[in-house]
C-alpha cells in the first residue's frame, strides 16, 4: 500500500516531510500520508533514564567508581531532530543509530562535569559527600553548551554507589574499623572513669555525712555537758547561798544567844536556879541540898536520912514521872 496512517503517543514529537519541507509537525498526531514522498520524523518527549559507570581518580590520586543513572528529556524537538536523525523507515524503525547515540553524548558529557568536580577533592570526600558531587555536576550539565545545543534537558543526575578500589577499601575499612574500636575503649574507658567518679563522690558523701553526724553528736555532747554544767553551778551557788544563809542564821543566833546571856553572864548558877521559874520544886530543891552536901562531904561528919524521908522523894520522882 501506498497510503500509510500515522498514529503518534501525547509523548511523541511528529513531523511531516514532503519535498524537504514540514507540513504537518505536532505531538500526538494522526494522519494519512503518502509513503512515497512522504518522509516521517518522530522524537519522544517523555523522559529517559541512562544508566552510566565512571572511573575517576581523586585528588589524592585514588581510584574510585562512580555508578548511577541520568535522568533527560528532549525540550526542543525541532532542534535535536535538525542535528540527529530521527527519521522513520518502512517499518516503524530508525534508519539511523542516533537516537541510541544521543544518550551516549549525554552520558560522556556527564562523565566530563563529573570528572572534574572528583579530581578537586580526596577520595573521602568524595565517598561521604555524594549530594554535594550530583548537584554540582546537575549544575555544570544545566550551562553545558552540547546539551543545550542538543535541545535536551538534563532533569536528574544520581549517584547510586560510590566505590573505591577493593585496596583502598579495605584500608579504609580496617581504618574505619580501628577507629571504631577506639571509640568503644574511650567509651568504656569514660564509662569506668565516670563510675569511679561518682563511687567517689559517693564516698565523700557518706564521709560528709559521717562527719555531719559526728559533729552533730558532739554538739549534741557539748550541749549536755553544757547543761550539767550550768546545773551544777547552780547547784554550787545554791550551795553558796544555803551556806552563807545557815551561817547568817548561826551568827543571827549566836548573837541572840549572846545578847540573852549578856545580862546573867557573871550570876551564880545557883542564884539563876533559885530564881528561875522551876525554884519552887521541893524535889529540885532537895536534889541541889544532896548535890551541896556531895561537894562538901568532907566537912559532914555523919548523916543520917530516915525511910520515910526517901519514900517521900522516891514517891515525888514518881509522880514526876
Amino acid at each position: 500500500m501506498v497510503i500509510g496512517y500515522m498514529k503518534a503517543a501525547p509523548t511523541t514529537y511528529v513531523m511531516q516531510f514532503e519535498a524537504g519541507k514540514v507540513v504537518r509537525e505536532g505531538a500526538g498526531l494522526s494522519f494519512f500520508y503518502w509513503k512515497p514522498s512522504a518522509t516521517l520524523v518522530s522524537v519522544p518527549l517523555s523522559s529517559a533514564d541512562v544508566p552510566f559507570v565512571f572511573n575517576e581518580v581523586t585528588r589524592d590520586f585514588q581510584a574510585v567508581t562512580l555508578q548511577g543513572q541520568l535522568t533527560w528529556r528532549v525540550t526542543d524537538p525541532r532542534r535535536l531532530a535538525s542535528l540527529l536523525d530521527y527519521s522513520l523507515g518502512p517499518t516503524g524503525r530508525y534508519h539511523s543509530d542516533d537516537p541510541e547515540n544521543l544518550e551516549e553524548r549525554l552520558v560522556q558529557v556527564a562523565q566530563v562535569r563529573a570528572r572534574s568536580v572528583v579530581q578537586g577533592l580526596t577520595l573521602r570526600e568524595v565517598l561521604v559527600r555524594s549530594d554535594a558531587i550530583e548537584q554540582q555536576v546537575l549544575a555544570a550539565l544545566a550551562v553545558a553548551e552540547p546539551v543545550k545545543a542538543l535541545g535536551v534537558e538534563v532533569m536528574a543526575f544520581s549517584l547510586l554507589s560510590v566505590k573505591p578500589a577493593p585496596e583502598m577499601a579495605r584500608a579504609l575499612e580496617a581504618e574505619a574499623r580501628e577507629a571504631l574500636q577506639r571509640n568503644a575503649d574511650e567509651a568504656i574507658y569514660a564509662r569506668r572513669n565516670a563510675a569511679v567518679e561518682q563511687e567517689r563522690r559517693i564516698k565523700e558523701s557518706e564521709l560528709a555525712t559521717e562527719l555531719a553526724v559526728e559533729a552533730r553528736q558532739r554538739q549534741i555532747r557539748e550541749a549536755k555537758m553544757a547543761a550539767d554544767i550550768a546545773v551544777e553551778e547552780q547547784r554550787a551557788a545554791l550551795m553558796t547561798r544555803w551556806s552563807d544563809n545557815e551561817r547568817q542564821a548561826a551568827d543571827a543566833r549566836a548573837y541572840a544567844l549572846e545578847k540573852t546571856l549578856a545580862p546573867v553572864r557573871g550570876v551564880d548558877w545557883k542564884t539563876l536556879m533559885a530564881t528561875s521559874a522551876s525554884g519552887g520544886d521541893p524535889a529540885l530543891n532537895i536534889a541541889l541540898a544532896f548535890r551541896e552536901m556531895a561537894e562538901n562531904a568532907q566537912r559532914i561528919g555523919e548523916l543520917n536520912v530516915s525511910p520515910d524521908l526517901l519514900r517521900s522523894l522516891v514517891g515525888a520522882a514518881g509522880r514526876e514521872r
